[in-house]
């Protein structure tokens, strides 16, 4: 295997890193000082990658780009987000372009990972390696190769899921089908060009955002109709062709923003997406709808709105995951603020540092009891039991994804599920 540096070592830079570095030399390169320094020490903070894992490859971390200038095959993994206004935030990748442009040379190979729109590789990252190392763009190769990795599953890997993957030319393409061959246990598919690939990962999570913004659309008309979706998904999900999608908050690093790259780019050439940017509008609007549902629940109730205490367990954007880009619990958060709740948020898996940096929360740990509780996110180390105990006498429940049985949440607690 040729010497392969890995630029960005998070949820999907460190997997991939560690599965090379299991064949040959590798160097991690990522600008987190903190990052390579738990990573020297044999820790990983996504737990994705276990100590004994870290310790099983020939990996070497780093900050400086130079200590990969020996390497030849520079894959990029760095995050691809979006900004305030919703458009394509490509500064990482610029970044990490112009720092791979400071030690590439005649002959190297540059695959980019990250979800991108069709084109991004070969007209935006390709002429920034060419202008920052002087070479000319005949003198080396751009690849593009999606990641796939799903943060917290043991199951799909990226050993274990097909790598799609593409090349500039004939020969980069079978060079970079031949790098990945070494570590995916299920194979590759060899795209006809880096734009196929490219369009291939961005409709991937696309389609599931559109299809997950179907099942929050119809959990909306069955709540004015008083029918629990569940109920609902539960019968339809017999026939043997029903999509098993589920309603519920949209985030993290890939569905939430995903969407938001490829619409960019039609709108670019003229063409206004209506079905993904609608699915976009619903998803999005999701965590105003559930505390908008729990204020009414207060009511219901005979409670006060203003100065309710109301504890919202999970931040991060998935369960037994510490991930916390794009959650959209601080959307719920926002508007139980707005209409005067006191609001706590708990979460035993994410840490409090990163919840105060990424969202801007400062995490607790429950005290007393609350007029309404907000099952956000249902970590396995939550125990349902322990949050009924902290409900006060005629509080609300409110389950996002329809996590807990009915038949165990007491009788004195009003219930509502998504």
């Amino acid at each position: 295997m040729e010497k392969v540096a890995v630029i960005g070592l998070g949820y999907v830079g460190l997997p991939v890193a560690v599965a090379f570095g299991r064949h040959g030399a590798v160097v991690g390169v990522d600008i987190d000082e903190a990052r390579v320094r738990d990573l020297r020490d044999g820790v990983d903070h996504t737990k994705e990658v276990s100590p004994e894992a870290l310790a099983a490859t020939d990996l070497r971390y780093t900050t400086k780009i130079e200590d990969a200038a020996e390497c030849t095959i520079f894959v990029v993994t760095v995050p691809t987000p979006i900004d305030g206004n919703r458009n394509p935030d490509l500064s990482p990748l610029r970044s990490a372009s112009r720092s791979v442009g400071k030690v590439l040379k005649a002959g190297d190979l540059v695959i980019f990972e990250s979800t991108v729109y069709p084109g991004v590789t070969e007209d935006v990252c390709a002429p920034i390696l060419s202008d920052v190392s002087g070479l000319a763009r005949s003198a080396f190769s751009v690849g593009y190769s999606p990641e796939r990795i799903n943060p917290g599953d043991t199951v799909h890997r990226l050993e274990t899921i097909t790598k799609v993957v593409s090349g500039d030319t004939a020969e980069s393409l079978e060079r970079v089908a031949s790098l990945y061959a070494t570590v995916v246990e299920a194979g590759v598919h060899r795209a006809p060009s880096v734009r196929v690939a490219e369009a291939a990962k961005v409709i991937e999570n696309t389609q599931r955002d559109v299809n997950i913004a179907l099942m929050n659309e119809l959990a909306l008309i069955f709540e004015r109709m008083g029918i629990r979706t569940t109920d609902v998904l539960a019968a339809a999900g017999t026939k043997w062709n029903f999509l098993p999608f589920t309603p519920g908050l949209v985030g993290g690093h890939c569905i939430g923003v995903d969407p938001y790259y490829l619409t960019a780019k039609a709108e670019s050439l003229g063409y206004h997406p209506q079905v993904i940017l609608s699915g976009r509008r619903i998803n999005d609007g999701m965590g105003a709808f559930v505390a908008q549902k729990l204020v009414k629940m207060l009511i219901a109730a005979q409670k006060p709105v203003k100065g309710a205490r109301v504890l919202i367990v999970g931040l991060t954007f998935k369960e037994n995951v510490p991930d916390l880009r794009n959650s959209r619990v601080p959307d719920i958060l926002r508007e139980l603020e707005d209409f005067g709740v006191d609001a706590d948020v708990f979460d035993p898996v994410a840490t409090p540092a990163a919840a105060k940096e990424e969202c801007n929360v400062e995490l607790v740990t429950p005290k007393g009891t609350y007029d309404g509780v907000i099952l956000a996110v249902p970590h396995s180390a939550v125990d349902a039991s322990q949050l009924f105990e902290v409900v006060a006498e005629g509080g609300v429940f409110v389950d996002v994804k329809s996590a807990v049985p009915t038949k165990g949440i007491p009788p004195h607690i009003s219930h509502w599920a998504l």
